[in-house]
């Protein structure tokens, strides 16, 4: 049954935000829609995040995959992450487990990095996404004529660069970011991940 009280995402990617100080712009894809809604999350949580959707394996286990283990070893599950509240500009999220009867509180980069490894639901509520989402075709008769995506405000590429020249710079990325793996650099291997979402996104 169709819950209208809150609304399934799914993580678009990852932007540098122009907020600067190694933030970075979560950004939210409404699944029955195109509305996107940007969260401003920290460097460690966006590396949490970006590794685990790319099937990176650290060395050693990430706070967020200790998190797991132990939720594991409990015999319990992440049933969904709801982004439920918005005071002052600061997202709010709760955690529901399969065993508890009580939802956790947590940040919303905390939350999503936690969903992203169970592949667990994430919703946002309906009224939060009505007042804060924006949808990037609502002002184009025809999706493929927009030209300028959303995450542009947060360091996307500029829109009409040659195709052959766009699959270069995505190839050298793409080189670096084995290398950084390769090194154990992870930060540096997240943010060249977010350089190649953007402009595949693009």
């Amino acid at each position: 049954m169709l819950n209208l009280d809150k609304t399934e995402v799914v993580v678009l990617g990852l932007s540098a935000s122009p907020a600067g100080n190694n933030a970075y712009a979560l950004i939210l894809k409404e699944i029955d829609g195109e509305r996107r809604l940007p969260i401003i999350i920290g460097a460690f949580e966006a590396q949490a995040i970006a590794l685990e959707m790319e099937g990176v394996m650290p060395p050693r286990p990430m706070t967020h995959d200790f998190f797991k283990n132990y939720i594991d070893a409990l015999h319990a599950s992440l049933v969904e992450v709801n982004i439920d509240d918005l005071n002052e500009g600061t997202f709010y999220a709760k955690l529901s487990f399969d065993n508890l009867d009580e939802e956790i509180d947590a940040r919303p980069s905390d939350a999503i990095a936690m969903a992203v490894r169970y592949k667990a639901p994430i919703y946002v509520k309906t009224e939060i996404m009505e007042e804060t989402a924006m949808d990037p075709f609502a002002d184009s008769d025809e999706e493929e004529e927009v030209q300028e995506d959303m995450l542009s405000g947060y360091g996307s590429s500029p829109a009409g660069k040659a195709a052959t020249s766009l699959e270069h710079k995505i190839k050298k990325l793409e080189d670096n970011l084995n290398k950084a793996i390769a090194d154990e650099d992870y930060e540096k291997a997240a943010d060249l991940r977010d350089q190649i979402n953007k402009l595949i996104d693009n």
